[in-house]
């Protein structure tokens, strides 16, 4: 089944149409700057302008960088602090006039890689991060999705670590990479001592130049990158409302529809 899958991140919204029952991407990206100040209606509207340039009209997974129940956004780490309370499901229906799905960033890039990526076919605790504007985690324990864990929050040196530690942070400071491999290894070494995982995998832009800093992280758990890369966010999103359309249901995704499979 074909899935239009829009990801919705910090710096840009991107959206293509996946094959949601193989994970392929059967489209080129679309690419849209996020809005300045990435407040709901700016941002509803460029993912209808997404929506339209593949005229499309079935089911749409949007993956949105927020605690996500029922549809509905509960926080806003690097959006406007509008989306707190607000329906994004019913907003982006809105938008586009087609059943739209709302997920997790981080969980549809996580359920992308467990399912077809890095993931596949691996047991115990995986924790899925993607680097970028700022640091989405997703939690697995045998294939089983911990939904909304926001690991990029936790403390570190006194304050929030995805202020230290994302991929903007480097860009912002004009970090080395040796400089900014050494803040996440303090990171990814404070999510082990918590959680002892059997196996990171990293995404996000930055993953295409994991060689130039995964040498200066030091960890117990293999590191692995995402083998979807920057569009693992995209297909796990159409792979969540490919979920909901196939189960008939219009409530909250349930990714046991689709790991169970």
């Amino acid at each position: 089944m074909h899935v239009l899958g829009i990801d919705i991140g910090g710096s840009g919204i991107k959206g293509a149409i996946v094959d949601a029952e193989t994970g392929d991407m059967i489209t080129e990206r679309y690419r849209l700057e996020t809005p300045d100040g990435a407040k709901p209606a700016d941002v509803a509207t460029v993912v209808g302008q997404v929506a339209r340039h593949f005229d499309w009209t079935g089911p749409i997974g949007c993956t949105f960088p927020a605690v996500i129940r029922n549809g509905v956004a509960y926080s806003a780490a690097n959006v406007d602090d509008s989306w707190i309370g607000t329906d994004a499901k019913a907003l982006f229906e809105e938008a586009t006039g087609c059943q739209v799905t709302v997920i997790n960033d981080a969980d549809a890039a996580g359920i992308a890689e467990i399912v077809f990526g890095a993931g596949k076919d691996q047991q115990g605790v995986i924790i899925m991060l993607t680097l970028g504007t700022g640091i989405g985690t997703a939690l697995f324990v045998d294939g089983h999705l911990l939904p909304n864990a926001e690991l990029g929050h936790i403390e570190m040196n006194g304050g929030d670590a995805e202020q230290q530690a994302a991929e903007s942070a480097r860009k912002r400071e004009s970090l080395s990479w040796k400089k900014w491999g050494k803040r996440l290894n303090q990171y990814f070494q404070a999510l082990e001592f918590l959680l002892s995982p059997d196996l990171f995998i990293v995404g996000g832009g930055v993953s295409k130049k994991s060689e130039k800093f995964f040498k200066y992280i030091e960890t117990r758990a293999p590191l692995a990158v995402a083998q979807m890369l920057n569009e693992a966010g995209i297909i796990g999103g159409a792979m969540a409302a490919h979920a909901i359309f196939q189960s008939g249901d219009d409530g909250e995704f349930d990714h046991r529809v689709i790991l169970a499979g």
